[in-house]
């Protein structure tokens, strides 16, 4: 099994930062991409940005000039560093890995979510 585990959600106020953490566990051969994703109450899963095993990213045009994804492949991490944060960046922030596991399956895991919250 593989294991996400979100951390650095909080409350900010608008203009401010967070660094939101995502670390992978478990039985893990390889990791093919990680990401972020964002959901809002009666709102569908929102892509933020993903991060290839070569480094490649992507990130969401809503979120571009502000948000920046890196991963440290040796501590299998992910994170998600927020700039000039605004209210409507406030949503639950899901990781999702695509894995390769020991026993060579591959899957797609989700963490179990952090909150953030922009609000003065």
């Amino acid at each position: 099994q593989v294991q996400l585990v979100e951390s650095g959600g909080g409350l900010v106020q608008p203009g401010g930062s967070l660094r939101l953490s995502c670390a992978a566990s478990g039985r893990i051969s390889f990791i093919y991409r990680m990401a972020w994703y964002r959901q809002t109450s009666g709102k569908q899963r929102e892509l933020v940005a993903t991060i290839t095993s070569g480094g490649g990213t992507d990130i969401a045009d809503s979120v571009k000039d502000r948000f920046t994804i890196s991963r440290d492949k040796a501590k299998n991490t992910v994170y998600l560093q927020m700039n000039s944060l605004k209210a409507e960046d406030t949503a639950v922030y899901y990781c999702n890995a695509d894995v390769r596991d020991t026993l060579y399956v591959r899957n797609d895991y989700w963490g179990q979510g952090t909150q953030v919250t922009v609000s003065s």
